[in-house]
């Protein structure tokens, strides 16, 4: 063999030899461990050509052994591809928290009852385009593989992931979000009027879908806040058009025909029976819906992108099996999720459900968890496995007064904003703070916008907050509320009795609260009746004008409020929420044909709300606008405040990768930024 013969050979054996290695199996990098590799450009996430580069590897995929069984239990579900046929092209790579998980095992969640304190369970499955990472400032891809802005943000373009498939194998893509948006979210044959998180300043987008990978909303004006609505919000921003579409008449003209084999008149009623008439997509599903016609309809549930996929559903809870297609892994080339299955018990008692958490019965909670409760769960920790942290809250505790009230002597005292500011300064907020939130809180007005911006005067977080019973009384004398018959009481100004009905749900409000408050008012003199009911009791009354009093959390950051004006605009929130002003609402969606028209101070709200997400934030235009809209809300004390408190979140000692919580926020949606994909048990 000759020497350039046997240098060459040599030269091809060691190139293989340093291949071999640069493409050797990949670390198992985790957040608390990055053995050498470049963190990616998002946090603790990679794109998979990004991973491997970093690395310097080639990741090996693998999956849950399991997945073929829990495949199986997903009705209607075709066999399993081999795991390159179910993954994206370019799966999201995330680094777990601690370590790499192992698979199995059921996560235990109690929620309150169906679409009742469900949101807490639904934030461990949920995706959507983006997500806020667990910095709560960085706005991360997840769904959507990339997302970019024009100059003026009045277009903004995502790219999708090539290959990414529903639950059921069949491939998203563009068309999905476009069927959601067009087919959807602005059909009123399924939502009665559309979002506003859906339009802006009133008027619909356009949706383009040049290729199947790339979606295209265009602006009618500016709203850079659209990609925080996007990383927050429940509402996500697709919904498969292969299932669903087959019953949309401008999808399929045969909708109808094909609803109709299934037993339902129109193609629109299943849609209802999937996807529910609101855009909380943890409506029932037909297991529920329609369990007569459920065994003859194409799947228990309409295809999902998320984790889990629901397989089961009673009054009494509901029950989860990991997707198959699921788009992220891990580092360590394992398709995520590590858990199993979910189970989600109902429980509307929240005695009960406290003695859940007390006996460990429960994997994670955190919604309708009160301050008030944190003793009991801080004292029983070691006992019963679990931890719990207690961390601030972005929301408080909040009352309003219905200024539409039916009752027309109500509304003219409700309406007038000396009986609403003599309520607020007759509540004893040290008191409050002291009794019921262990004097953990920070005392402080309803301001809209929680924490307060640099460019709001501070001096409104402080008003109407003082305690002055004095004042109070001879402010309730100014409107005419006296006591007329002697009974010690304060009454109408036409003389019939005035009693304020408190009703509250715990998942919104403690009761303790509550009370405190009610002893308040009546030692100003006004009459109050206390009663606890349900979420879906509390929210029945809401919607139908029937509350005297509004008692909710409340309160949400710039970012999401740069997405959605909900706050701002009458009913001042959605149905699961904290609302007043409902017939003022009807007036503004009726274009003023129905309804009761509200006062200058609320356009000039809803005015400037449309104008503020419109405006480059930093501006002096929008700092105006903003300082403006804060005062307007403030000043008029349509919600009174209480404090800024800690709120519990728990969690079973065995479910790992479980990190520290910065807030217990629903504004940034629970438990969607702390990645409960790669959640997993050891134990």
């Amino acid at each position: 063999m000759n020497t350039r013969y046997k240098a060459l050979l040599l030269g091809s054996t060691v190139y293989a030899m340093l291949t071999a290695a640069a493409f050797a199996q990949c670390p198992a990098v985790t957040v608390s461990d990055m053995k050498g590799v470049a963190a990616g450009t998002y946090p603790q996430q990679y794109e998979l050509g990004e991973f491997e580069t970093a690395a310097n590897c080639k990741l090996e995929l693998s999956e849950n052994p399991a997945i073929g069984d829990m495949n199986a239990r997903i009705r209607n579900n075709p066999a399993l591809p081999a795991l390159a046929d179910r993954l994206p092209q370019e799966p999201l790579v995330v680094a777990p928290y601690d370590s790499i998980g192992k698979y199995g095992g059921t996560l235990d969640a109690l929620s309150n009852a169906t679409e009742a304190g469900t949101s807490d369970f639904m934030s461990t499955r949920h995706v959507n385009l983006v997500r806020y990472s667990d910095d709560l400032q960085t706005i991360v891809p997840n769904v959507a593989k990339s997302w970019k802005w024009n100059d003026d943000y009045t277009e903004l373009t995502f790219t999708l992931r090539k290959g990414h498939k529903w639950s059921d194998g069949a491939p998203f893509t563009s068309a999905d979000v476009k069927f959601w948006y067009d087919n959807l979210a602005l059909d009123p044959n399924v939502f009665e009027k559309p979002k506003d998180y859906v339009l802006v300043g009133g008027e619909r987008m356009q949706v383009e879908t040049p290729d199947e990978q790339t979606v295209v909303f265009k602006l009618p004006a500016p709203k850079p806040g659209l990609i925080a609505h996007f990383a927050t919000h429940y509402g996500q921003g697709f919904q498969a058009r292969h299932f669903l579409g087959r019953f949309h008449p401008d999808v399929d003209p045969d909708a109808d025909k094909n609803a109709q084999a299934l037993g339902f008149e129109k193609g629109y009623d299943v849609i209802k029976a999937y996807y529910g008439s609101s855009d909380w997509m943890d409506t029932a599903t037909p297991m529920l819906n329609s369990p007569d016609k459920v065994a003859n309809m194409p799947g228990d549930a309409a295809p999902t992108l998320e984790s889990h996929i629901v397989i089961k559903e009673t009054t009494e809870g509901r029950h989860f099996v990991a997707n198959p297609y699921f788009f992220q892994v891990d580092t360590a080339g394992q398709q995520l999720p590590y858990i199993n299955e979910m189970d989600e018990v109902f429980a509307n008692d929240q005695q009960v459900r406290l003695l859940k958490l007390v006996n460990g019965e429960v994997d994670y909670k955190a919604q309708s968890l009160q301050l008030s409760d944190a003793p009991l769960l801080l004292e029983n920790q070691e006992k019963g496995g679990y931890t719990i942290q207690l961390k601030p809250k972005i929301a408080m505790h909040a009352v309003s007064f219905n200024v539409t009230s039916d009752d027309m002597q109500k509304r003219a005292v409700f309406g007038d904003l000396r009986f609403r500011k003599a309520m607020s300064i007759a509540i004893n907020r040290e008191e409050l703070n002291q009794v019921a939130y262990f004097g953990e809180g920070k005392i402080q007005q309803y301001t809209g916008f929680s924490p307060l911006p640099g460019f709001v005067d501070p001096k409104w977080a402080d008003f109407a907050i003082e305690y002055d019973v004095d004042g109070a009384k001879a402010l309730l004398d100014e409107v005419g509320v006296v006591d007329k018959d002697g009974d010690g009481f304060r009454d109408l100004p036409d003389g019939k009795p005035l009693v304020l009905n408190l009703q509250f749900a715990t998942q919104g409000i403690a009761g303790q609260v509550v009370e405190l408050i009610g002893q308040n008012w009546a030692d100003v003199g006004i009459k109050v009746t206390i009663k606890e009911v349900t979420p879906d009791e509390y929210r029945s009354a809401q919607s139908s004008n029937q509350l005297d009093v509004g008692l909710w959390e409340k309160g949400q950051p710039l970012g999401i409020i740069l997405g959605n004006n909900e706050l701002w605009v009458p009913p001042f929130e959605n149905y699961f929420a904290h609302r007043t002003g409902m017939l003022w609402a009807e007036w503004v969606d009726s274009k003023g044909a129905k309804g009761v028209e509200p006062p200058d101070y609320v356009k000039q709200l809803m005015e400037d709300i449309n104008a503020f997400q419109s405006t480059p934030v930093g501006t002096d235009e929008s700092d105006k606008l903003g300082a403006r809209l804060v005062e307007n809300m403030v000043s008029n004390l349509l919600f009174i405040g209480t404090a800024l408190t800690p709120d519990p979140i728990y969690h079973r000692n065995a479910l790992k990768n479980f990190p520290e919580f910065k807030t217990a926020s629903y504004e940034y949606y629970r438990t969607y930024p702390y990645r409960p994909s790669q959640w997993y048990f050891d134990e």
